[in-house]
């Protein structure tokens, strides 16, 4: 080669590689083009989001403002004219609501329906997930095939059937009734979520532990559920918010001495109609639970999700 090409050939390697003074100017350029479009981008990202947010906090805000206010109050001005005047609210409702017997009496209901109906659930997907994911027997593609199928049947087609088999067992009207039916409706998306997690561990590391002499049992308390803990937290959100917020199930299975918030609240607005100073407190009781386990969870959500769903 010349001495002649061997400059050029330096300058279109050092252009090519970023290196020459022509691809630092455009690189520099580029830099600055990237960082204000990302700057614009995460503005416009972040004034969306507050907007949304704005949105879907507005009905929250006038629920809660409501339930502070006396039924005349309601009655005879919108909720947003607390604000102006914070005279209007006061404790009074809520002071009301907890004294009533069958509504503090729902509302452990509810807990004792929700919690059993979520630990359980979260306990027999983790097993079989596990077993699915990393166990080998008979049928067990089929068995999985079979489970996913059932995510595709609806709550209703159960509802007559199950309420035959509870009333000849004795489980009709119960909580116990009540959180068997959650339980087994709840496993098949849990069972899913799970094994499609479990399954993404590296089976490097399982056969490593099976190397050191670790069971089976040890592999999964002390492996497999510490590595799954974000899709575990997913779960536990997924089904406490549907089991708390739950009517339809507890309509059916649930008498009056076993029936959970919403129904409770359900019953008043039948009885009373209009009764806005007794469900409004109720009904934000019944939602600032879910809200403070959401947010109990939240960092592991979009991770367990994202990671649980799609294989």
């Amino acid at each position: 080669m010349s001495a002649a090409t061997e400059p050029a050939v330096g300058r279109a390697a050092g252009q090519a590689t970023g290196k020459g003074p022509a691809a630092t100017g455009g690189t520099a350029r580029n830099r600055s083009g990237g960082r204000l479009g990302r700057w614009l981008g995460n503005g416009a990202v972040q004034a969306l989001l507050v907007v949304v947010g704005l949105v879907w906090i507005t009905p929250l805000a006038g629920l809660l403002l409501s339930s502070l206010r006396s039924a005349q109050d309601t009655a005879s001005s919108g909720w947003w004219t607390a604000l102006a005047r914070p005279g209007q609210l006061s404790f009074d409702n809520y002071t009301q609501l907890l004294g009533d017997a069958g509504i503090t009496q729902a509302f452990w209901n509810t807990v004792l329906i929700s919690v059993p109906a979520t630990v359980l659930v979260i306990v027999l997907a983790a097993l079989a997930g596990y077993a699915f994911a990393w166990l080998e027997f008979p049928g067990r593609d089929w068995i999985f095939l079979l489970v996913v199928a059932l995510l595709v049947v609806p709550v209703q087609v159960g509802l007559l059937p199950v309420a035959k088999l509870f009333g000849q067992l004795g489980l009709f009207g119960t909580i116990p009734g009540v959180v068997l039916f959650h339980v087994a409706y709840g496993l098949p998306f849990a069972i899913f979520l799970l094994r499609n997690y479990f399954a993404d561990i590296p089976r490097e590391m399982l056969e490593a532990a099976r190397m050191d002499g670790g069971s089976e049992w040890r592999i999964f308390t002390r492996l497999v559920l510490p590595v799954g803990r974000p899709a575990i937290a997913s779960l536990a959100i997924f089904q406490f918010l549907w089991v708390w917020n739950d009517m339809l199930v507890a309509l059916l299975f649930a008498d009056s001495s076993s029936q959970p918030l919403t129904v409770a609240l359900q019953s008043e607005v039948r009885q009373f109609g209009s009764s806005i100073d007794v469900l409004a407190p109720g009904a934000f009781l019944s939602l600032i639970v879910p809200v403070v386990v959401f947010f109990a969870f939240q960092r592991h959500f979009v991770q367990g999700v994202m990671a649980g769903s799609v294989k």
